[in-house]
């Protein structure tokens, strides 16, 4: 049976579409469909008149969100389908003609053109959960630097109504301080706190508010140089809502991430210090390992490899280059921290580093690319984390 490549050109509310028989190269048939159920039946019905679905080769650009209802239906539709960089057309297109054309119709037949040029490299069946974790993984990531800014506005504050209170908690909004600052919020009221008061506090603090430290704060407060004022209270009090709402939802999306990681439990989070978290923006942020032919390319991919400097007879290394996902490069770099603190084997290969003059920021990165090879191995082999089997 003849082989079939459909190159479809990703739009928000439809989809060109250009069927080329591999046989004769031919154009089968060149159609648009809405970007909706009807138009997704329309597409499958035309699939159904070519061929069974292994020998339909589906192409279309990577185009953020709008193309993951199609992909969703298709493979429901027992259909593969390989994203393209929307780059890799352009200069595909200018290779084959002089003119510069630019409509749908063409970038559809170019697409499906192009498929026949590669190898076809289809998406993983487990895409969507990969495609979910990184929709949450990201957004938990902005809650979480929104909940850090909503603190630095609460410090702004208290720096004009008690800029005693911060440094007697060690800079640090600990659970006994958001408390106070949720209950009483300003000095004035703090200062009139009574022994049901201080029950409270040691209660939420579980024992570690000393009645020494109760009596501290409440003289900090008596004294205090901020000064009184309820535009403050109000500011204050609308902050401490907003970070609450914020810590909330990064709770409720931190229980959800877990859970769609653990269907998925890739091997290396068998890896000490690769936590459910970790281990999500690991995998939302790759997707399926097996499309990486080498550590390289992963380590590439996260921006982990140092820049190269070509000059004459001279070559040397750099700074790595830091392109690619930023919060992939800060979660595999944090997760190399507590792996030189509890195995062994990264343990000695930082120490290493260390020895030979490099700083500690330096070394880590070193450990953290010793991290991806593992990760690649381990996937690659299909077996857990065994720290003596490294070397």
């Amino acid at each position: 049976m003849s082989t079939y490549f459909v190159g479809i050109d990703i739009s928000k509310y439809k989809h060109d579409c250009c069927i080329i028989n591999a046989a004769d190269q031919s154009i089968v048939a060149k159609f648009t469909i809405r970007n909706d159920k009807e138009g997704f039946n329309e597409l499958l019905t035309s699939l159904q008149s070519l061929s069974t679905p292994d020998d339909i080769k589906i192409g279309f650009e990577s185009t953020a969100h709008y193309a993951l209802n199609l992909e969703l239906f298709l493979e429901k539709a027992h259909h593969s389908f390989m994203e393209v960089n929307p780059v890799l057309i352009s200069e595909y297109k200018k290779s084959t003609s002089l003119r510069r054309t630019k409509t749908d119709s063409v970038d559809c037949e170019s697409i499906a053109r192009w498929l026949m040029t590669v190898e076809y490299k289809p998406h993983s069946k487990g895409f969507y959960h990969a495609y979910s974790l990184k929709s949450l993984t990201r957004l938990r990531d902005r809650l979480i630097r929104q909940r850090s800014f909503y603190l630095v506005k609460i410090t702004n504050v208290l720096d004009h109504t008690f800029p005693e209170f911060k440094p007697f908690f060690q800079e640090r909004f600990s659970k006994t301080a958001l408390y106070l600052l949720e209950t009483y919020g300003s000095a004035e009221k703090m200062a009139r706190m009574n022994s049901a008061s201080y029950d409270n506090l040691r209660r939420i603090s579980r024992g570690k508010f000393t009645p020494q430290k109760f009596l501290e704060l409440k003289a900090l407060a008596a004294n205090t140089v901020g000064v009184n004022n309820s535009i403050f209270d109000t500011e204050l009090t609308c902050l401490l809502t907003l970070y609450k709402e914020a810590a909330k939802q990064v709770s409720v999306l931190e229980t959800q991430i877990t859970e769609l990681i653990e269907e998925v439990h890739p091997h290396y989070m068998s890896i000490p210090g690769i936590g459910s978290l970790s281990a999500a923006v690991i995998y939302a942020e790759y997707g399926d390992i097996s499309n990486f032919s080498s550590p390289a390319q992963m380590l590439a991919f996260a921006g982990l490899e140092p820049g190269i400097s070509e000059s004459g007879t001279e070559s040397h290394k750099g700074r790595m280059v830091k392109h690619g996902s930023s919060q992939l490069r800060y979660t595999l770099m944090n997760c190399a921290l507590p792996l030189i603190r509890f195995d062994m084997t990264f343990a000695t290969y930082y120490a290493k580093k260390r020895s030979e003059g490099k700083p500690h920021r330096v070394a880590i990165s070193h450990v953290t690319k010793k991290l991806v090879r593992v990760i690649f191995a381990l996937e690659r082999q299909n077996t857990d984390f065994v720290s003596t089997s490294l070397r």
